[in-house]
Parts: C-alpha cells; structure tokens; sequence
C-alpha cells in the first residue's frame, strides 16, 4: 500500500532573505517542487521591523513557490522565527505516579512536561519549544520513552525555548498580510538541524552555527536532544559592513567581494593575489590584496567563535561535543571558515547543506536554505526525527486582535 502524498510548505525569515518552498512529502521522502527567494526588506536582525514591507516581500517569494509548484490553492507553511529576541533555558518537573501497579501512560508524561512548564514567566514572553532532554524514573536516568514502564516518580528534564509575544505577533500578522496560512514557529537552528545533522552527530553530541546575515543560531545536540541554544547578534553583515569602512566601498559591492573573493584565515591566501575594489568618491577601482581581505575579515570571524567557545567552555558544555562543528546558513560558505572553526575550537568542523533532498535538490542544496528544508520535515510521518517532545506554536487559530485582548486581560 503507497503512503499518501502530503503538501507542505515552509517560509524562513531571514535577515537578507526571504525564502518559501512548497514539498511533496511520502512517507520519509521529501520532494521540493517549489522555491521562491527574495531579498529581505523590512527586517533587521532577524525581527520585523516594516510589517507591510516584509508582508509584501512574503506574498511575491510564496507566489514564486506555488506557481513553480503548479498549486491553485495556497498551503499551510510551517515558519521559522530568529533573532535576539530567542531565549532559552533548563527545567525540570517532577510528578508522582498514584498506583504503582499501573504502568506510566502518556497522560502522566504530559503531566511531567507540564510540571517543568511551572516557572515565572514575563507576561511579553511565550514559550515555543519544549523539547525532552530526558527522564528519570524513580533512580533510572537517561529514558527516552518512559510510557509503558512501572515507578513511582516520573521526572522530565527539558529545553525550554521562548520568544517575545510582540515579535510574534508581528510575524503572525505579517504572514496574515500577505494570504498566508501558518502551521508551527519554529526557532531556526532547531529546524536547520532537521536538515544538515545526521542520528549519529546528534547521538554523540555536535553543536550546530545557523551564521546568517544579521545573527547566528547556536544549539548544541546530546544524546539525540538540544541540549542549549542561543543567539549572538553577529552575522554576515557585519563582516560586511567591516569590508564596506575598511575597503571604503559600498555595502553592495563589500558583499560581492565578501562571497567572490573573502576568506576568513590569511594564511590561506596567496600573499600577491590582487582584486578591484570600486572606491566610494573615486573614479575608477582600487587594486588591495586578498591577504588585506582576509585580513579585515578574519578577526570579525574569530570573534565570533571566541564567544561561542568561551560560554560552551564556561558552561561545561564543550566536552559534550563528541561529533564537532557543523556550520550552515548563507555565510557558511565563506572561504576558510571551517578551518578557522576547526582552530577556535579544537573540534573537527564541517559545512553542512540539506540532505536527502529530491525534486529541485540542485536548488536548494546549499547552507543557505538549511532552515527552509528542514521546516518541511516537522509533519507526519517525518515527526519520528524530531527530539521527543516538541512542542511548536500554532497561532493560526488566533487573530492579531485576540492575542491582543488576551494579553490585556493577562495584564
């Protein structure tokens, strides 16, 4: 008997792009048979700061997506959500278990999740992800899957994600805008890692870099759970931005350089290799070395992996990576960066882009579209590669109006 073929879409709001894909999913098989992209506006750093504009943006790339995909009626699309904004924490919840000659039932893993739910919570935060880390029955740590077992204590230790309800609310009604129907929020490097880890790197222990334009998502994997996520506000503008004062170029044309011809290590680079570089009040182009590139652009880098590996050290977290670096989004592919990874972090580090992938695989195998890829597998059949016990946030049963009475009669 064939699986029934399901249509699934996914939009990723990025700092400098805005991308939508339509898949047809069977079974474990995903096909994409739509893709449209576009530069972002009205978004800084990952959060909405124009909603028409970014309203406008989202209706064109979906158009593109479903015109290419031949579809005549528009689908649900799963989105992912980043910035600063993103918080994330520990917790724990413990539960008695009444009869102890009854086995633990989902009703009593539920009640441990929910128990864990139970801190203080700012009225402008909303949880978006509860994912399971583990639980321990009675003394027995390390349970993936504690229904059907016998105890009398039931303990659920997770990852707790949250978000700013206004930034939400903000997506929410952006996507309303634009004729766009949603699904789940889905914070990004959770949705890359779908796409670029394999079972193994998260069973050892790996840590995933989303380095986009405007931020980088970091979220360490243990044991096949998130183990600790995070945002810093340095991205691929911000290297960017350094060649623009440094080269005394445009933004444009920094960016050009960047992708054409940046590495992030000098010793790679040749020392006489020469580029043109157009100079902001000049006529005509400037000739620097690559090794004067590099040498604007590796200490942004540097930096960048210097606080990630200063706070995983700090945290203990650091000898948990078993499996190294996996680094993916648009700025990935910049020239020397893994080796620099490799050298911040003593840890072996690959660049991953999204695997098992048919239908337009030439298009969207790239860093860049990692979180898009990896939105599509959140439903159906595809749920059994999921941490156990995420939770996502649907907010198309709400409108913008009544999250905002519900907020008010909170206050």
């Amino acid at each position: 008997m064939k699986s029934e073929i399901q249509l699934r879409g996914s939009i990723d709001l990025g700092t400098t792009k805005i991308s939508a894909m339509v898949a047809e999913v069977r079974g474990t098989h995903l096909r994409i048979i739509g893709v449209g992209t576009a530069p972002s506006e009205g978004l800084k750093q990952g959060m909405i700061v124009d909603i028409e504009q970014t309203a406008a943006v989202l209706n064109r790339v979906v158009g593109e997506a479903e015109q290419m995909a031949g579809l005549s009626a528009a689908r649900v699309y799963n989105v992912g959500v980043g910035g600063e904004h993103i918080r994330s924490m520990n917790s724990r919840g413990v539960v008695a278990i009444p009869d102890l000659n009854t086995e633990i039932d989902e009703e009593d893993v539920g009640r441990a999740l929910r128990a864990a739910q139970k801190f203080s919570l700012p009225y402008d935060r909303e949880i978006i992800h509860t994912l399971a880390q583990e639980f321990i029955v009675d003394a027995q740590r390390g349970i993936r899957q504690p229904t059907g077992m016998y105890g009398s204590r039931l303990e659920a230790r997770v990852h707790v994600v949250t978000a700013s309800r206004p930034a939400l609310d903000n997506v929410a009604k952006a996507l309303r805008l634009a004729g766009v129907e949603m699904g789940e929020m889905v914070v990004e490097p959770l949705a890359s890692g779908y796409a670029v880890l394999d079972d193994d790197e998260r069973e050892m222990g790996v840590m995933l870099l989303d380095i986009g334009g405007g931020t980088t998502d970091v979220a360490l994997f243990v044991d096949g759970g998130v183990a600790a996520s995070g945002v810093i506000g340095l991205g691929g503008n911000n290297i960017t931005n350094d060649l623009a004062y440094g080269l005394r170029t445009s933004q444009h044309d920094a960016e050009a350089i960047k992708i054409q011809h940046g590495c992030a290590m000098t010793s790679m680079v040749n020392a006489g290799e020469t580029v043109d570089v157009p100079v902001i009040g000049f006529r005509g182009n400037r000739r620097v070395t690559k090794h004067l590139l590099a040498g604007i652009i590796e200490p942004r880098v540097e930096e960048l992996f210097s606080l990630i590996n200063q706070q995983i050290s700090e945290n203990g977290l650091k000898k948990a990576i078993g499996a190294g670096v996996v680094l993916t989004g648009g700025s990935a592919m910049l020239g020397g960066i893994r080796e620099l990874a490799e050298q911040v972090f003593g840890l072996p580090a690959r660049v991953g882009s999204p695997r098992e992938v048919d239908g337009l695989s030439e298009v969207v195998n790239h860093p860049k579209f990692a979180t898009g890829v990896g939105l599509l597998c959140l439903d159906g059949q595809l749920d059994a590669r999921r941490p156990q016990g995420v939770t996502g946030t649907k907010r198309l049963r709400h409108s913008f109006n009544q999250l905002k009475r519900a907020i008010a009669s909170f206050i």
